[in-house]
């Protein structure tokens, strides 16, 4: 196995997610939504769209398209992280999502009101391909970097990624704002050309991971297993093996618990402006692009903050700016207020990511193999924390009528995995205590 911690390896696994958080920029935050929002508003209807025959609001609708995405991919991830394990070639799993992704962001170049079918499965096509992608990247990180590194070399790749996709929305902010420059008359095609420039960054970007990137260290030691069921037991096992870490068993409900908030937040936020504050779109794409530059900063500030302070700490910290974000949110009623907001919500947007992946990687023993197969369970817990905050906020503002609403119920959430956290703070405590007691 190649030796840890070599910077072209880790330049090369940090250029993946250069790649794919284009999707997540221009795709989940910034012009998808907003056009999305454009097209669909019907103030006479309700904002009612129509989904092969069946009604739904149409910012629900997309919240749950996005949930059945990630519902698929916990079905899914952990029979293909059995099989990245047993076989070794978790590299052509991302390969293949990659690919999924990237294609049905092309894919979106097509969507039109008249097309809504189209383009909301394009929209659940690409999640898929992004999600499914970032669980077999993500379980490289222990087989990149030592424990004393990983901290730093996923907040590159966050810092990488958060970089990548500001230059490519920067191309796209260019053909939004000013399509004269290009000739262009349709109102509709700079932001269908902006998903189809996602979908080729994406793919061409990402040639350089699969590159460099070893392909992954086979497991046999289950390999004779029916490979669906097997899948399932290697998470059931995982699971077994989690029960006995006392900092994972407390670490894992706090992560779902904060993660149904935040994630929300960050795939629901400029729908929410566009509806809520009827924020025009060159105005949203200002601010997330503010956004996206202060995460950079935010991810590099608490991994520097964690080295001092430790991670369960900095994690409570931002997990208690988030309840205070979903407070304000409900309270925004103008654009000032939301750049507030939204400047905060970047400081704190990159760190707690990072800071959830390393710390995971921390609590995991040096010497496991499987670490796809931990690494899926991790997204599992990711994704179904996803499926239950976008459910929620979507059902809340259905039944309300607001999605003011469904930000207080987002809020809840935060502290729960707050309260949780704290327990960990001294779970973590007691076990230092026995270890230098024990070394004595």
């Amino acid at each position: 196995m190649e030796a840890k911690n070599n910077p072209k390896t880790i330049r090369a696994w940090a250029m993946f997610d250069w790649a794919n958080s284009a999707y997540n920029l221009v795709i989940t935050s910034t012009i998808f939504p907003a056009y999305y929002v454009a097209i669909t508003q019907n103030e006479a209807t309700g904002n009612k769209v129509n989904f092969f025959g069946l009604s739904f609001v149409n910012t629900a609708l997309t919240d749950y398209a996005l949930a059945a995405a990630y519902l698929i991919m916990v079905i899914l991830l952990p029979v293909l992280s059995a099989v990245a394990d047993y076989r070794g070639n978790k590299k052509i799993f991302m390969q293949f999502f990659t690919l999924l992704g990237s294609l049905a962001c092309c894919g979106l170049f097509f969507f039109k009101a008249s097309t809504l079918e189209v383009g909301v499965i394009c929209f659940a096509l690409a999640a898929i391909g992004y999600s499914g992608g970032f669980v077999f990247y993500n379980s490289y990180l222990p087989e990149i970097a030592t424990i004393d590194m990983q901290d730093k070399v996923s907040a590159k790749g966050f810092t990488f990624g958060y970089i990548g996709s500001v230059l490519l929305q920067l191309v796209c902010f260019a053909f939004v704002l000013k399509p004269e420059i290009f000739g262009i008359t349709d109102k509709s095609l700079p932001a269908r050309i902006s998903f189809l420039l996602v979908g080729i960054w994406w793919i061409g970007f990402a040639l350089i991971p699969f590159s460099i990137l070893p392909k992954g260290s086979p497991n046999a030691q289950s390999h004779h297993k029916n490979i669906i069921k097997g899948g399932f037991e290697e998470l059931g096992k995982v699971w077994q093996k989690v029960k006995t870490m006392p900092l994972l068993k407390r670490f894992l409900p706090a992560f779902f618990f904060y993660s149904m908030g935040g994630q929300t937040i960050m795939l629901v936020a400029t729908g929410f402006a566009a509806k809520e504050l009827k924020m025009e779109t060159s105005a949203l794409i200002s601010i997330i692009l503010i956004i996206q530059l202060v995460a950079i900063v935010g991810a590099t500030l608490m991994s520097r903050l964690s080295d001092k302070y430790g991670n369960v700490r900095i994690l409570i910290f931002v997990v208690f700016i988030w309840i205070g974000v979903c407070v304000a949110a409900y309270f925004t009623t103008s654009s000032t207020q939301f750049y507030v907001v939204a400047v905060v919500v970047g400081l704190v947007m990159g760190g707690i990511q990072s800071l959830s992946r390393s710390t995971y990687s921390k609590f995991l023993p040096e010497n496991i193999t499987d670490t796809a197969s931990f690494f899926s369970f991790y997204d599992v817990t990711e994704k179904l924390a996803i499926v239950g905050g976008l459910f929620s906020f979507g059902f809340i503002e259905e039944m309300t009528g607001s999605m003011r609403n469904s930000t207080l119920v987002l809020g809840t959430f935060f502290v729960v995995g707050l309260l949780i956290l704290f327990s960990l703070l001294k779970t973590e405590r007691i076990l230092k205590k026995n270890t230098d007691f024990s070394a004595r």
